[in-house]
């Protein structure tokens, strides 16, 4: 549409925004600011987190097996799938951090969304077999070396206490929330193997060792079935949680010389980087640019999306039952 112009831009990264330009040759503009993914401090946390994790998974695998402990190899068990876990983060981050291509336009920030996924996924996998070797274990009790399960986890402890304060401190988008709930998984696993080595150390109780993995499987089950919801609506393209779609519609309908919203469209690109596009009805066309700085300058200020974008249409004829806030039609399933 001859000239019209159209900017839609994302929240910058820590180091910098990736950019990607489209000229219309008969005037039209298009400027889009994609996000750049997950800057070099959340990556160097997520190897350390992966380095620290597989170098305890050795100590834990070899100590569990030895001592005959269902905890400390239930812990173990853990830990060897938060390695590969934390592994597969680390590796999203790295991908979400290339800029956006003539093959993928927004860039590869998603992997973080699909790595959160995958490990939701892998973390109800290892819940699942600890419920099932722990009621094992309560059917048929099994000895337990307590003093080496205590020191072992105890070591663990340390270990899963300094990588959570790695990943705390590295943002808290849904691929490290991810790693986190692993690594935290992993702590109360700890603490779980810790306490059944001290209470079968003094008083020889055995089904210490298959309640407490009990407890630590459930108490991480509500974490990971939110982390697979939210990822999952993620990647279905659903309206973030935080926004209300008519709320945000109206406020635009509501904006001078805006007739008219339709085609209103809202979704998660990556962690902390909301788009927006939408078909905006006005009376004259010369109106667009004031129209779209007050619409952008809205949504930033108010709903904190500066990822839009928007067109401009002048209807031939007035609809029927107008209104300063005219009904929002969001496609089926938006």
């Amino acid at each position: 549409m001859s000239g019209s112009h159209v900017h839609a831009h994302a929240p910058a990264s820590d180091h910098g925004d990736a950019h990607a330009h489209a000229h219309h040759h008969a005037g039209g503009h298009v400027h889009a600011h994609l996000p750049s993914g997950s800057g070099p401090a959340q990556q160097r946390a997520l190897l350390i987190a992966v380095m620290l994790t597989a170098g305890f998974a050795l100590v834990e695998v070899f100590g569990g097996w030895g001592s005959g402990s269902l905890a400390l190899l239930s812990d173990a068990g853990h830990v060897v799938s938060d390695a590969l876990a934390l592994g597969m983060a680390a590796l999203a981050a790295r991908l979400a951090g290339r800029p956006p291509s003539l093959r993928h336009s927004y860039g590869l920030a998603r992997a973080e969304v699909l790595a959160a996924a995958f490990n939701a996924l892998l973390m109800l996998g290892v819940i699942v077999a600890i419920v099932v070797e722990s009621v094992q274990r309560l059917l048929h009790p099994a000895p337990v070396a307590g003093a080496t399960v205590a020191l072992i986890a105890a070591i663990g402890l340390l270990v899963n206490v300094v990588t959570a304060m790695v990943l705390a401190r590295a943002g808290n988008g849904l691929n490290v929330r991810a790693a986190l709930l692993h690594v935290l998984g992993d702590l109360l696993g700890s603490v779980a193997a810790l306490t059944a080595g001290a209470i079968i150390w003094f008083t020889g109780w055995l089904p210490a060792d298959p309640l407490l993995s009990l407890l630590v499987a459930l108490s991480i089950l509500v974490s990971t079935v939110r982390l697979l919801a939210e990822s999952t609506h993620v990647l279905m393209e659903g309206v973030p949680h935080t926004l209300d779609l008519r709320r945000v519609g109206e406020g635009m309908a509501g904006l001078r010389d805006v007739r008219r919203v339709h085609d209103l469209h809202i979704w998660t690109l990556a962690s902390g980087h909301t788009a927006l596009s939408a078909h905006i009805d006005i009376d004259r066309l010369e109106s667009w640019p004031g129209v779209l700085r007050r619409l952008r300058s809205h949504l930033a200020d108010v709903h904190g999306i500066r990822h839009v974008t928007l067109q401009p249409e002048c209807p031939l004829s007035p609809p029927e039952g107008r209104h300063p806030h005219i009904p929002i039609h969001p496609a089926a399933g938006a």
